[in-house]
């Protein structure tokens, strides 16, 4: 009696691509075979060893035209089983249809529901001037590196001919549903301070720690303002405020040793409406202050501040709004906290909008027992019907000739 469409996203939810060794030839096998049996054509690209993006494509009848892309990752996150209600990759639906699995929220309810919204099209006899390529991509959970951030700078993405894509969102408690234009940057820096070593039985002049204790008092400062700027201010949310976290602290080779070299780690995340520059230099000058001995290095630095348009003159964005009007759907629109593999797509000038059709649900990716409910999930799948007719019917654009 279970609908098709949901026990497809169980048995997806059961190929355990969970880090650090992900499944991912299962993923792709799965994938590759739900895409054969809609008809739809197929091409790997190994980005580099072991790491494949799979392509599934529906030809549309103007293939000159620009196509949409609709993007998702096949990884997921670790898991503490001993936190979880249920085995976290048996994929348990419980007497409220709730389904139980990583990955339920986190993204492949989203992966299913593109290829359920195409084979509901297909089944309907729909076709569209504008082709539609659907991407599952490897290694989102750990950057993207080995995954779309090569992709987007091959050939075979370049051929894709992509003048729209969707990608993942999150899930929204409320009635709405969130929309996120655009990301905050993700610098990963590592703070080293040099000072003078002793016994720890005397009070030495100038040490490592001294200067680490000016340094963290100085970055986390700065949290605390913008912390208290999101709680102060309601019209804003976790992405449009600089947020900051100390997330490693390293030195010291013994209890009766004061150590030459202390390091910290910090996880700045940058909204784009934020002057980066600005940032760099408030950085040198917190380091510059804790004293002599004291340097920066970027793990990470993403520089990129693209952001997709949600003016009603833009034509995607008119065929996204309009089919979320006509269904009632509130909309908030905001800047993704974290990062995805939008990012990648909006470097290289394609407008891309992170939409996860779940409303009414807590925002679990990452969590324990986190789950999706059956009734949201099949209902995401009309949401996207709808909004993959829309936006595949988009009239040709000027560029387009």
């Amino acid at each position: 009696s279970e609908n098709p469409s949901v026990t497809l996203f169980r048995e997806y939810l059961r190929i355990d691509t969970v880090h650090p060794k992900p499944d991912y030839d299962a993923a792709i096998r799965f994938l590759e075979r739900v895409g054969t049996d809609l008809g739809l054509a197929c091409q790997k690209v190994e980005v580099c060893q072991g790491r494949v993006v799979l392509i599934l494509t529906w030809q549309g009848t103007n293939p000159r035209l620009r196509s949409i892309l609709l993007n998702s990752h096949t990884d997921v996150v670790p898991v503490f089983e001993e936190h979880w209600t249920y085995p976290p990759f048996e994929a348990v639906k419980d007497s409220q249809g709730n389904i139980y699995a990583r990955g339920a929220q986190d993204m492949k309810c989203v992966s299913i529901q593109y290829l359920e919204a195409i084979r509901r099209l297909k089944t309907e006899g729909k076709s569209f001037a504008r082709t539609i390529h659907l991407t599952f991509v490897p290694d989102e959970e750990v950057g993207g590196h080995k995954g779309m951030e090569m992709f987007v700078q091959r050939p075979e993405f370049k051929a894709l001919n992509v003048g729209f894509a969707m990608d993942e969102g999150l899930a929204s408690p409320s009635d709405t549903f969130s929309v996120f234009y655009g990301e905050r940057s993700p610098w990963w820096i590592k703070v080293k301070c040099m000072g003078s070593p002793g016994h720890g039985s005397r009070f030495i002049s100038n040490t490592a720690a001294e200067k680490m204790h000016k340094v963290i008092n100085s970055f986390l400062a700065f949290r605390e303002s913008e912390k208290q700027r999101l709680k102060s201010d309601s019209s804003l949310t976790l992405g449009d405020v600089t947020s900051l976290n100390m997330t490693m602290l390293e030195g010291g080779v013994s209890f009766n040793v004061v150590p030459s070299e202390m390091a910290a780690s910090f996880d700045i995340r940058i909204p784009p409406t934020v002057d980066l520059k600005a940032v760099e230099e408030q950085v040198a000058t917190w380091c510059r202050g804790a004293g002599d001995g004291v340097t920066y290095e970027f793990h990470q630095k993403c520089m990129d501040q693209h952001i997709t348009s949600t003016e009603e003159s833009d034509p995607w964005w008119k065929a996204f709004s309009g089919v979320c009007r006509d269904m009632k759907l509130q909309l908030k629109l905001e800047i993704f906290p974290a990062a995805t593999d939008s990012r990648y797509i909006r470097a290289v000038r394609h407008p891309a909008i992170g939409f996860s059709p779940m409303n009414r649900t807590p925002v679990l990716l990452h969590d324990h027992n986190e789950f999706l409910n059956e009734q949201v999930f099949l209902r995401g799948i009309e949401i996207y019907a709808r909004l993959l007719t829309a936006l595949a019917s988009v009239p040709p654009l000027p560029a387009e000739g």
